[in-house]
């Protein structure tokens, strides 16, 4: 009689087995901490480009919806295509292959303080006669002077 017993009472636990609706959230929350420390630890380091000492000047900010493609000019006259050192005449063609989907993209050109203005011209001529028709040229806002209040 108590063999019965314990089968019967092994069919009673699996009629009152009800699984677990709840779900564990603690695993789903510690991944997504460890990606919010990764993205935090990695976002300035993709801001790094070329080190380039811009002009200051007063004009205000373009807006503009789309990530623009940065050509820079270093100190040293040095041409970057982002942050890919290019010759002057492959300049053309990489920025071709590159805005091959949407080829009216802003370029924005970066010149060093320092360079020679003749080598940015060089490089806005080479755009244009590639047929690049929005591109823009990048300065750093100049520090406001400090009024003095009205007494």
């Amino acid at each position: 009689m108590g063999a019965s017993l314990g089968g019967g009472g092994r069919r009673s636990q699996r009629r009152n087995f009800r699984p677990m609706a709840d779900i564990n959230v603690t695993p789903m929350v510690d991944v997504m901490l460890v990606l919010l420390v990764i993205f935090m630890v990695t976002a300035p380091l993709l801001t790094a480009g070329v080190p380039v000492d811009l002009p200051k000047t007063n004009a205000g900010q373009l807006k503009g919806d789309d990530q623009p493609i940065a050509v820079s000019v270093d100190a040293k006259g040095r041409i970057f295509l982002q942050e890919t050192e290019v010759q002057l005449d492959e300049l053309a063609p990489r920025l071709r292959a590159i805005t091959a989907a949407k080829p009216d993209n802003r370029i924005f050109v970066r010149g060093d303080s320092a360079i020679n203005y003749g080598r940015v011209m060089e490089v806005m001529g080479q755009l244009n006669a590639a047929g690049f028709p929005h591109v823009a040229l990048v300065t750093q806002q100049a520090a406001q002077p400090a009024r003095k209040g009205a007494h």
